[in-house]
């Protein structure tokens, strides 16, 4: 499945998982175990998460953590695959 497949079909999916001002470390197995579940997982990342970083630093920093492809980042929202 190619990312714009993947990206039509993350459109309508929610964020199961929020990103906080413990950071990334917090969520790592969380979103693994989520990927396990289900093959997209969006996630939020809040203000307090982001400090003097971006949106996308995080997202390519916590798909690699769980080694899952990142489809897409829109806003504070990033979406993942494995």
């Amino acid at each position: 499945m190619n990312d714009r497949d993947l990206q039509a079909r993350a459109h309508d999916i929610d964020a199961t998982l929020r990103v906080g001002k413990a950071g990334i470390d917090a969520v790592v197995d969380e979103l693994s175990d989520q990927l396990a579940d289900r093959d997209l997982v969006k996630v939020k990342f809040l203000r307090a998460a982001r400090g003097g970083t971006t949106t996308e630093e995080l997202a390519a920093d916590l798909a690699d953590r769980v080694n899952a492809d990142l489809v897409e980042t829109r806003g504070h929202t990033a979406v993942f695959h494995r």
